[in-house]
């Protein structure tokens, strides 16, 4: 889809500088010329609706602003999209899909653990391992996408029909493979069974489906980019 004279696409950053005041040009001029910036606007769809507007119109008018300002300048949209029900600040969203340096760089800090933990659950989504007090645990590859489903929204409860479609979605009707909505419990108690001591980090939020929320004891590893399940 086209918004204003160009398509929204993703984004490469060559250099990063701040532009928030005119104490930071000697670090920009140190690194290089400046040959523009970039705007990150957090707003979702429903945001911009009640506001009256659409991410289209907003994008149009910004960029003829920017002409209007700037004869000579170019100008280029990229939409970020997430998965729905994916938590976070929309303008954190906007900067981790679009690759920012200094965002992704903050995004690894606070989400990579030490080492140096030995005790307690490690979630380790980019090899897609869990460890228990620093040794592997023998989970299969559903099993793993069941509790990376839920870890990558924690806090939210999915319920089972949400689960069976999104991770099971390859799989043909009527393949045996494939749960219904009472044998998915059986796929979260063997999780649970393999979780040993911390099994209740996947709980059952009754008459709705299931939650993780984050425990002291648990640490998650991301991969080096956001894994393509949250972004």
């Amino acid at each position: 889809m086209a918004y204003g004279d160009e398509p929204f696409d993703s984004a490469e950053s060559v250099i990063s500088g701040s532009l928030n005041a005119p104490a930071s040009r000697p670090a920009l001029a140190s690194a290089g010329v400046a040959r523009g910036f970039v705007l990150y606007v957090g707003l979702d769809e429903n945001k911009a609706a009640t506001a009256g507007i659409d991410l289209g119109r907003l994008v149009s008018a910004l960029k003829a602003l920017t002409v209007e300002l700037a004869p000579g300048a170019e100008t280029h949209a990229a939409v970020a999209l997430a998965p729905a029900g994916a938590g976070g600040r929309d303008v954190d969203v906007v900067r981790l899909a679009l690759q920012d340096p200094a965002a992704l760089a903050r995004y690894r800090r606070t989400t990579t653990p030490a080492q140096k933990n030995t005790r307690g659950v490690v979630i380790d989504i980019s090899r897609k391992r869990v460890l228990l007090d620093n040794a592997p645990t023998a989970v299969t590859y559903k099993e793993f996408e069941l509790l990376q489903y839920l870890v990558l929204r924690e806090g939210r409860t999915i319920d089972r029909t949400e689960l069976i479609a999104s991770i099971w979605a390859d799989g043909a009707e009527g393949d045996d493979d494939v749960p219904n909505e009472r044998t998915i419990d059986v796929h979260v108690r063997r999780l649970r069974a393999k979780l040993g001591g911390y099994e209740d980090i996947v709980r059952t939020v009754r008459g709705s489906g299931y939650r993780f929320d984050r425990h002291a004891d648990v640490s998650i590893r991301y991969a080096a980019s956001p894994s393509p399940d949250f972004f």
